[in-house]
């Protein structure tokens, strides 16, 4: 059973912090521990303003995210990292080889990324939050809990 996920995407900022979001309200209960960082964290800044925006249009709170790297301790400490695109994923692989059973795309069940929505307006942001939602969903009855 998984008790560490780690999700990763770049700057730790848009995606990554939605999708913990995402993956802590769907494991309520379940005595998992999410976290999220970056490649290339933008550390200690808040999410994007609108990820934050449509985080909360889905009753989800950002607004105590602030970015962190994906540091050695961190990844080697997760039972699962689960990564937005193949880059992140050959990221950790050159870092860490020994972790590659551990790093899936968080898309994996559909054989997709999750596109950076960072620069682009809203609507960008509410796509990713809905794809990331649905990729969310392939991974819960794979975490061995109820979809």
């Amino acid at each position: 059973m998984f008790k560490n996920i780690l999700v990763l995407c770049t700057g730790n900022i848009c995606r990554s912090p939605i999708a913990e979001a995402v993956l802590r309200a769907r494991l309520v209960g379940a005595g998992i521990e999410v976290r999220s960082a970056g490649t290339a964290a933008l550390v200690g800044e808040p999410a994007d303003r609108l990820a934050v925006e449509v985080a909360h249009d889905q009753g989800l709170d950002l607004s105590a995210h602030r970015g962190q790297q994906a540091t050695l301790p961190l990844m080697q400490g997760s039972d699962l990292l689960l990564v937005m695109t193949r880059e992140h994923a050959d990221w950790v692989h050159g870092r860490l080889p020994a972790l590659r059973g551990r790093v899936h795309l968080l898309g994996r069940w559909r054989g997709e990324e999750i596109a950076d929505p960072y620069g682009d307006p809203k609507s960008a942001f509410e796509a990713s939050i809905s794809h990331i939602g649905q990729t969310v969903g392939d991974w819960i009855p794979r975490l061995g809990l109820a979809g």
